[in-house]
C-alpha cells in the first residue's frame, strides 16, 4: 500500500483526497497545508494526518510520494523538498509560471532523480485517449487537421484571474498540451488572435477572455484551438481530428443522455455539464492510477515534466503573438 502526502487543502487537495482514499493500493499519510483548519477539514473526511508543516510532512519516512495541488508559487520549493527526499511527485499544472523555474525544477531532479508526473488530466479523459489512439494507428489515415474547442460556462472570479497568470496558461495550455500529444509533434509557428468578449475587467487586467490559435505543426498540419470565458449553454469540450482517410469526433457530454422528441421538436437535449470537476472527474482518477502504477512499476508517467515545460513555452509564445498581433516561430 503506498502512502501519499498532499500538499495543498484547496479544492485540487479535496480532489486527489478523495481519489487516493479510494484507490485499492493507495491510502493518504498526511494533508499539508498552511491552513491548519483546511487540512483538518479534508483529513476528517478522507483520512491521514493533517499538518501545517509542509516541510516535515514531505520528508516524513512514513510517505512514499507526494501530491502537490498548492498555489502555483509554491510548486518550485516543494518539488525540491520532495525530490530531495527521494518522493516520486506528481505535480499540478502548471509546474510554474515562469520558464526559468521550470527550467531550475528540471535541475533539481536532474540531481535528484524520481518519478515526476505532470497533471494534464485531460490526456487521461476515456474518450480523448481513445481518439488518439485511433489517430496515431493511423485509422483516419494522414491527419491534416486538428480542431479543439474548450470554452468555459463563465469566468472564474477576477481575484483568481489577477493570480493565474493569464488566459493562455491557465486554460489554453491544456488543449496545447493535448494538441502536441494527440498529433506527436511541437509547432513551428504560433498565431493566436484573442479579445474581451466577456467582461471588461478581464481586459483590464492585460488578459483575454475569447481566443484562437493557429498551430502550423512540422508535418503540415494546422491545429486550431479555440477559448471562451463563457458558453451559456455549459462546458463545452470537443476535439475533431480530420485526416486524408475520414474524421473523428468527441461530443460534449451531457448531464444525461436521453433525448426528447415532440410535436414541437425533433430533437432536445439536457444541458451540458457545467463544471470541469464533473466533465473530467475520470480522467482526474485514471491520471492518479497512472501515477502510483508508474512508481510501483518503474515506468514513465503519461505527462512528465518536459510536457509541461514545453506546453508552457507555446503558451507564453501564444500570449507573445497576441500581444504582438503577428505569427511568431516556436522555438523549443
Amino acid at each position: 500500500m503506498m502512502n501519499i502526502t498532499i500538499v495543498g487543502a484547496g479544492r485540487m487537495g479535496e480532489i486527489y483526497a478523495q481519489i487516493v482514499a479510494q484507490h485499492p493500493t493507495a491510502r493518504i499519510h498526511t494533508i499539508a497545508s498552511r491552513s491548519m483548519g483546511s487540512a483538518t477539514a479534508l483529513t476528517d473526511q478522507y483520512g491521514g494526518y493533517p499538518s501545517d508543516d509542509i516541510s516535515q510532512a514531505i520528508a516524513d519516512g512514513g510517505s512514499d510520494a507526494v501530491i502537490i495541488c498548492s498555489p502555483t508559487s509554491t510548486h518550485l520549493e516543494y518539488i525540491s523538498l520532495a525530490a530531495k527526499a527521494g518522493k516520486p511527485i506528481l505535480c499540478e499544472k502548471p509546474v510554474d509560471l515562469s520558464i526559468e523555474r521550470v527550467l531550475a525544477c528540471q535541475s533539481v531532479l536532474a540531481e535528484n532523480p524520481v518519478t515526476f508526473a505532470v497533471g494534464f488530466n485531460r490526456r487521461f479523459d476515456p474518450a480523448i485517449d481513445h481518439l488518439r489512439q485511433r489517430v496515431q494507428r493511423g485509422d483516419i489515415g494522414r491527419l491534416n487537421m486538428l480542431l479543439l474547442t474548450s470554452r468555459d460556462p463563465g469566468p472564474p472570479p477576477l481575484e483568481y484571474l489577477r493570480h493565474c497568470g493569464g488566459y493562455f496558461c491557465d486554460s489554453t495550455i491544456h488543449d496545447i498540451d493535448l494538441a502536441c500529444w494527440i498529433t506527436g509533434e511541437l509547432p513551428l509557428e504560433v498565431y493566436t488572435a484573442a479579445t474581451c468578449m466577456v467582461d471588461t475587467a478581464i481586459g483590464e487586467l492585460g488578459d483575454a477572455d475569447t481566443a484562437m490559435t493557429t498551430l502550423r505543426m512540422p508535418s503540415g498540419l494546422l491545429v486550431h484551438i479555440n477559448n471562451s470565458r463563457r458558453a451559456v449553454y455549459g462546458f463545452d469540450q470537443r476535439i475533431e481530428a480530420f485526416g486524408d482517410g475520414g474524421m473523428l469526433q468527441t461530443l460534449n457530454h451531457t448531464e444525461q443522455t436521453v433525448q426528447h422528441f415532440s410535436a414541437a421538436s425533433t430533437h432536445s437535449q439536457p444541458p451540458l455539464q457545467h463544471f470541469f470537476l464533473e466533465r473530467y472527474a475520470e480522467s482526474f482518477r485514471r491520471e492518479v492510477d497512472d501515477f502510483i502504477k508508474a512508481v510501483q512499476h518503474g515506468t514513465d508517467p503519461c505527462a512528465g515534466l518536459e510536457d509541461g515545460l514545453n506546453a508552457l513555452k507555446i503558451a507564453r509564445t501564444c500570449q507573445a503573438s497576441f500581444e504582438l498581433g503577428r505569427n511568431l516561430p516556436f522555438a523549443d
